[in-house]
């Protein structure tokens, strides 16, 4: 091979990273060279990125093999001992030319391979250019990194570090330059992004962010969030859900559970009936808006009880879109030292769990035929609505923003009727 080639696992803020990975590895001169971007939210993610490491080096005998992102910051010492990789560097190090063009030469020993350094030394967050995002037809812009909580079943922190936010006006000039290059949907992202501003002058927040963006970005066709506590919600963003048509329609929720003994012992910061207010809130501002979550099955200690209660919130909050995690235990961290449930009581109860979103999803869909809406075309004859609902849409060109009438869906995807073309 020849170039620089990249495998990003995890969140989108991997994915925006990616890319600015890929150009500062070009501008060192980095050639025939592998960058793994790894995710740790779950054991299963490391043991992906271990499988992927071993297919690369299969498959590229003669790459050379870099491993980052979370996993390789919080797991160094198992990628720097695999046979397969030549370096790892941490997540601050991913960031700069001058970590690829320091790399060491291949058969180093595991302790040569490693430039990971502390990342909770890291205090701030440098904003980052970059012209497009690989594969994508929406465009993802960092504007937060690290968290300051502490859930006791989440390592990310000691992946990404303190929260640290992004300026606002290097956000706007990011976002210029990717409307500029034909993206028509941005997507705000961050590890905890609606903590962003905390430590910036004038303390700004994520709705005033948002607000100032499509301000001073006209041309911003959509604009998304990425995952949200709804506890952390500011007026700016209610403003935005009642009165701005850019601002699109969904929200993702870090929910984890349902019951508030549970949400306790992961030391979050809100309750069952503070999601339950906040769902309700929201769409009396946007009748049309729909909500996703995040939602962990088989939490140490959980009854049968308290995962019914997960359930009802799940229902409760009608939750279009709902992502289900068995629970993993990961070193390190409050949870893994907890009295741990059998790991067939946790898979079935996260089957259990999907199933319930399925239905809610399958009514989501009922509740959406008939409806106009503009969709935005994938690459992959597929479209996402305003309320990012999934639709067919084979054969249309892909970053076209095409007006449509709902006709049904066949329990994953909707179908659609053209109402009239839109320029791309």
């Amino acid at each position: 091979m020849s170039g620089v080639e990249v495998i990003t696992f995890g969140c989108r803020l991997n994915t925006y990273e990616s890319e600015v990975m890929r150009a500062e590895a070009e501008k060192a001169g980095l050639n025939n060279a592998i960058l793994v971007n790894t995710c740790a939210v779950t054991g299963e993610a490391v043991r992906q990125a271990r499988q992927a490491i071993r297919r690369a080096r299969r498959d590229n005998p003669h790459a050379r093999i870099i491993v980052t992102g979370c996993a390789a910051q919080t797991e160094k010492d198992v990628f720097a001992g695999m046979a397969e990789v030549d370096a790892v560097l941490g997540n601050e190090e991913k960031l700069k030319s001058a970590s690829y063009r320091s790399l060491p030469d291949f058969g180093v020993s595991a302790e040569e391979k490693l430039r990971v350094n502390d990342i909770m030394s890291v205090r701030a967050t440098a904003p980052q250019m970059v012209k497009h995002i690989d594969g994508h037809v929406r465009a993802f812009i960092q504007v937060q990194n690290g968290c300051d909580h502490r859930c006791t079943f989440c390592i990310i922190p000691y992946g990404r570090g303190n929260s640290r936010s992004v300026p606002m006006g290097a956000v706007v000039d990011q976002a210029r330059k990717l409307v500029d290059g034909g993206y028509s949907e941005i997507v705000l992202t961050g590890v905890d992004a609606t903590s962003y501003g905390a430590d910036l002058p004038g303390t700004p927040t994520l709705g005033l962010l948002a607000k100032t963006l499509l301000k001073q970005v006209p041309d911003i066709r959509r604009l998304r969030l990425s995952s949200i506590d709804g506890i952390e919600a500011d007026h700016h963003l209610f403003d935005l859900i009642a009165d701005e048509a850019r601002f699109m329609p969904h929200l993702h929720l870090s929910l984890q559970h349902g019951d508030d003994m549970i949400l306790k012992r992961m030391k979050r910061r809100h309750s069952s009936a503070d999601a339950r207010a906040f769902a309700d809130q929201v769409r009396r501002l946007r009748p049309d808006i729909s909500l996703g979550a995040d939602m962990i099955a088989g939490f140490p200690t959980e009854t049968e009880d308290m995962f019914e209660n997960a359930v009802r919130l799940a229902e409760d909050c009608g939750i279009a879109h709902l992502h289900v995690f068995p629970y993993s235990p990961r070193p390190g961290t409050p949870a893994a030292r907890m009295p741990q449930l059998d790991r067939a009581l946790v898979k079935d109860r996260a089957a259990r769990l999907r199933a319930a979103g399925a239905r809610l999803h399958a009514r989501h869909l009922d509740g959406m035929v008939g409806s106009e809406q503009t969709i935005l075309v994938e690459n992959n004859g597929l479209a996402h609505t305003e309320n990012f609902t999934l639709v067919d849409a084979a054969g249309l060109k892909p970053r076209a923003l095409v007006p449509v009438t709902i006709t049904g869906h066949n329990g994953k995807h909707l179908t659609m009727q053209i109402k009239q073309m839109a320029a791309a």
